[in-house]
C-alpha cells in the first residue's frame, strides 16, 4: 500500500527535528516522527523560531482577514478570536509555565529550593492566575489596537522573536535541576546552529520590519537579559517553566510595543 505524503515526510531524517519542534510547541498537525531520542530533542531546538514563524503567519493572516481591509469585523471581536487561536495553537504550554513561575517566585520568598519545589506543583495559586489574566488582557488590548488600525501584519514576527529566546536561553544558561521537560534539549542543543538561528531571527526581523524590527529585537534582548539575571540570582539556572514564562512575557511586551508606537 502506498504511503501518504505525511508518512513520507515524517521519515525524512533532515526534517525530523522540525517535526519534533512543531509537535512540541504547537497543536498543529506536523508529521509524527515517532519515538524521539534525547539527542533529537536537542537537534529540534534551532527550529523553534521557525515554528514561531509558522505561528506568526497564521495569526497575522487571521488578524488581516478579520480586520478593516477584508471582513471588517469589530476590532474587539477580531482580537478575541485571534487571541483564542493563539492560545489554542500552543496548547497553553507557555501560559502554564508562566503561571507556575509566578507562583513559585512569589511563594519561594527568595529561597532556591522552595521556589523549585513550588514550581513542580501542578496547581496554580492566586499569583499564577493573576499573571495569566494580566498577560491575556495585555495581548487582547494590543491585538484590538493593531487590528482596529489595520496594522496587524507585524504581529507575524512576535512569535519568532519570542521563540528565538528559547535556544538562546538553553545555550547560555545552565539547567537548574537534573530532570524535567527541558533537560534533554538543553543538554543536546547544537551550539553553532543555535547561534545561527538566533542571529537570523533577529536580522530577518530588522530586514522585514525596518526600524520597528530593530526596536523589537532591542526590547526582546533587554527583557532576556533582565529575566536571565533574575533566574541566575534565584535559581542558578532555568527550568522548563521559566522558559515558558520567558516566551509569554516576550510576546506580551513585543505586541504592546507594536500597539503603542
Amino acid at each position: 500500500m502506498r504511503r501518504g505524503i505525511t508518512e513520507r515526510l515524517a521519515d525524512q531524517p533532515s526534517l525530523r527535528p522540525l517535526w519534533i519542534a512543531g509537535r512540541f510547541l504547537t497543536r498543529y498537525s506536523f508529521p509524527d516522527p515517532g519515538a524521539v531520542t534525547p539527542a533529537e530533542r536537542g537537534l529540534a531546538v534551532p527550529w523553534y523560531p521557525v515554528i514561531g514563524l509558522v505561528l506568526g503567519l497564521v495569526l497575522a493572516a487571521v488578524a488581516f482577514l478579520l480586520g478593516p481591509t477584508v471582513l471588517a469585523r469589530p476590532a474587539g471581536v477580531a482580537a478575541a478570536l485571534v487571541l483564542g487561536l493563539w492560545v489554542w495553537s500552543t496548547g497553553g504550554l507557555h501560559l502554564d509555565g508562566l503561571a507556575d513561575t509566578v507562583d513559585a517566585w512569589v511563594g519561594g520568598l527568595g529561597n532556591r529550593e522552595r521556589t523549585l519545589a513550588i514550581m513542580k506543583d501542578p496547581s496554580s495559586g492566586p499569583a499564577g492566575v493573576s499573571a495569566l489574566i494580566l498577560i491575556l488582557i495585555a495581548k487582547f488590548a494590543a491585538l484590538e489596537a493593531l487590528i482596529g488600525a489595520g496594522d496587524a501584519w507585524p504581529l507575524l514576527w512576535v512569535p519568532v522573536l519570542a521563540r528565538a529566546q528559547l535556544p538562546l536561553l538553553l545555550l547560555t544558561t545552565p539547567y537548574a535541576r537534573p530532570g524535567g521537560m527541558a533537560a534533554d534539549p538543553a543538554r543536546h542543543a547544537p551550539a553553532g546552529a543555535v547561534r545561527l538561528i538566533v542571529a537570523l531571527s533577529a536580522g530577518a526581523g530588522v530586514v522585514v520590519l525596518g526600524w520597528v524590527g530593530l526596536l523589537l529585537v532591542g526590547v526582546a534582548a533587554l527583557l532576556y537579559w533582565l529575566l536571565r539575571r533574575a533566574l541566575m540570582r534565584r535559581l542558578g539556572g532555568f527550568t522548563g517553566d521559566t522558559a515558558g514564562a520567558l516566551v509569554e512575557l516576550t510576546e506580551a511586551l513585543l505586541i504592546l510595543v507594536l500597539a503603542v508606537i
